[in-house]
């Protein structure tokens, strides 16, 4: 498959930003949004102790509103994802545990792509400069690794976390990547890291810490289709090399 490769100057389409009264909107909501986490503490709901703990009700609620329940976890792990909050690997646990190895990982998928997704379009069009200067020494490698081959790089990145998942959200919003190569990208690479989560899920009462989940051989195995999912660059490299 053909993909366009970015280039991290902009363009005018990606100039094309907000008013500055929706601009500053919007950021006041994100700031709000991580403050009333941590202000809250609602951190103490997304752990493996709390999950533990309401499992019986939980799974009760979800078999009397089956709808309603997988509604309500969509929209909360997007906007855990959307504002780059703790808990990801709690919610996946908790799907896993509540709709079973397969719809689980579907439900994350949807969650968890749509969030990226509009962290990557907040982080283009209203949050670039703060996104600049609080990880300007960390964009580097990741656009380079953009500028080669977007959807190669970024399937690698969801594959083998290198980088934290809200850092490739938001420095990916500073590339020229399209959003349809973005979204593809990140579905198909949070699959195999969604779904051993999920399936663990099933086993929730066994399991004492995430550690006993990402394996060596787990984390083995991410890393191997993580380097497969670079041989279109490697191969375009070699190609043109000899051309």
């Amino acid at each position: 498959m053909n993909h366009t490769t970015v280039n991290i100057e902009s363009t005018p389409a990606m100039t094309a930003r907000p008013s500055a009264a929706g601009k500053i909107l919007l950021v006041a909501v994100f700031a709000a949004a991580v403050l009333a986490f941590f202000y809250f503490d609602l951190k103490q709901y997304l752990s493996l102790e709390a999950l533990k703990a309401n499992r019986d009700r939980l799974l009760a609620f979800t078999e009397a509103n089956y709808v309603s329940a997988v509604a309500a976890y969509i929209l909360l792990y997007c906007v855990q994802t959307a504002f780059s909050l703790p808990g990801a690997a709690i919610l996946t646990l908790a799907g896993g545990f509540l709709f079973g190895s397969v719809l689980g990982t579907l439900y994350v998928n949807v969650a968890a792509t749509s969030g990226a997704t509009l962290g990557f379009l907040a982080a283009r069009y209203v949050l670039r400069d703060w996104v600049e200067r609080k990880f300007g020494d960390r964009l580097g490698p990741i656009q380079e690794g953009f500028a080669k081959n977007a959807f190669s790089y970024l399937l690698t990145l969801r594959l083998i976390p290198i980088f934290p998942f809200f850092l490739v959200n938001l420095v990916s919003g500073l590339t020229r990547i399209q959003v349809g190569t973005y979204v593809a990208a990140t579905a198909i690479g949070i699959i195999p890291g969604s779904f051993v989560f999920a399936n663990a899920g099933r086993q929730l009462g066994s399991i004492n810490s995430l550690s006993e989940i990402a394996s060596p051989r787990v984390l083995g195995a991410f890393a191997l289709l993580g380097l497969l999912a670079l041989v279109p660059v490697v191969y375009r490299r070699v190609s043109g090399g000899r051309a």
